[in-house]
């Protein structure tokens, strides 16, 4: 049984180290503690394990009382500064399994050891009530993800990336609602407007190309260039057929003529994704414009409609920064939403998970109606709500506006 070779490190550290690494490649089976040190009054074991709560990877800690188990479930996070706290002050021994390897800590009379057993383990079974299906499945490499650090090689997703992976695949679900909406034949055409990083798109790609085994031709955009360099510099690499990135601006004040060097052809699906206040407009204004056949929008950081607030009906809301706040967005949704519905389009708003910004937004779905706007009576009814909802906010002027049709 070798002891560790490591000399740059105290066996305290290497063990933590350890213990860190196998969190962050997936392989992490189990750690127990025991042995507490004299004059505490601690259980005589704990014992931690992998579990999934909805859908969130979390480390249980168990402790036996009398005849009773307790347990505790605390993030990986949490667990490391826990377990860098109580190790070896509260306990002497420790052991972690993982699966491919045992390490044993022990605090001895003159030295700490750590010893190493080479050993395969199974990984282990992390459903705590249900397991969820996922469109991209946990176990399977998704090259993508494997790239950007989410997964393994070998599939297995890092323990602080579980919550990435979950906002792809809760985010995937929603496209995948409407992918019966999208021509059933010949290539996809599809515009991700501020893609940013660009986990979300590389996955729309990964769902309409890999999973449904579509052509398509989706171009993200955004106007960080060294984000976009890198984006296309993962595409090819790759070998992603039909992904493209640009780095343009995309304004309310620009016309949609000076994105047409993104595509000529028919937009299928247009995507905006957390695009800051204004630039939500923008986007659904280029969409409409380019004819898009679905759009789905979550916007965010909406500061246009609070200033113009003037309304003394309104009084209420503005004596306290959050309902202000949170009035001020949920009324600019509704105008968006009008808006779309007066453009021609019928529109759906949802609440949009996302773990990665605020706990929640709200989801814009719009689907095209071939309908001749100007003598909808859809169309003029959503027209005639934006303008008194308008009114009674005591609003002037809202970026949204070029997307409503001219009153007759």
């Amino acid at each position: 049984m070798p002891e560790s070779e490591s000399t740059s490190l105290t066996p305290r550290d290497e063990f933590q180290q350890e213990f860190g690494r196998s969190l962050e490649a997936g392989t992490f089976v189990s750690l127990t503690l025991n042995q507490p040190a004299k004059g505490r009054d601690l259980p005589a074991k704990q014992v931690v394990r992998p579990v999934t709560v909805r859908d969130e990877l979390l480390l249980q800690w168990t402790v036996r009382e009398g005849t009773q188990e307790k347990h505790r479930n605390r993030s990986v996070t949490e667990s490391r500064e826990c377990l860098s706290r109580i190790l070896p002050d509260d306990y002497r021994q420790a052991t972690l399994s993982t699966t491919q390897a045992e390490w044993q800590f022990r605090q001895g009379k003159r030295r700490d050891l750590l010893q190493k057993h080479q050993r395969s383990r199974p990984a282990p079974e992390v459903n705590h009530n249900r397991e969820k299906q996922y469109l991209i499945p946990e176990g399977t490499p998704a090259p993508f993800l494997v790239e950007l650090g989410v997964m393994t090689p070998e599939g297995r997703v890092k323990a602080d990336r579980f919550r990435k992976f979950r906002q792809i695949n809760r985010y995937l679900e929603f496209v995948e609602d409407i992918y019966r909406l999208l021509p059933e034949s010949g290539p996809i055409h599809v515009t991700d407007f501020g893609c940013g990083l660009s986990y979300l798109t590389f996955a729309l790609h990964h769902l309409l190309h890999v999973i449904h085994g579509r052509e398509v031709e989706l171009v993200g955009i955004d106007r960080n260039e060294s984000v976009t360099s890198r984006a296309a510099e993962i595409a090819q690499r790759l070998g992603l057929s039909g992904l493209k990135f640009s780095s343009s601006e995309v304004s309310c004040h620009i016309p949609s003529t000076d994105l047409s060097h993104i595509t000529d052809s028919p937009l299928h699906l247009a995507v905006s994704l957390h695009a800051c206040d204004t630039a939500t407009d923008a986007t659904l204004i280029w969409a409409v414009q380019a004819k898009a056949a679905v759009i789905l929008a979550v916007p965010c950081c909406q500061h246009e409609l609070a200033p113009q607030l003037h309304s003394t009906a309104l009084e209420l809301f503005q004596q306290h920064g959050i309902l202000r706040e949170q009035f001020s967005s949920l009324a600019t949704d509704a105008l968006r939403s009008a808006a779309l519905e007066a453009a021609g389009y019928q529109t759906q708003v949802v609440e949009f998970i996302d773990l990665e910004h605020t706990p929640k937004n709200l989801l814009l779905r719009a689907f095209r109606r071939d309908v001749d706007t100007s003598t909808d009576a859809r169309c003029l009814q959503a027209r005639r709500q934006f303008e008194a909802l308008k009114t009674l906010l005591g609003v002037q002027t809202l970026a949204i506006e070029p997307l409503l049709p001219p009153l007759n």
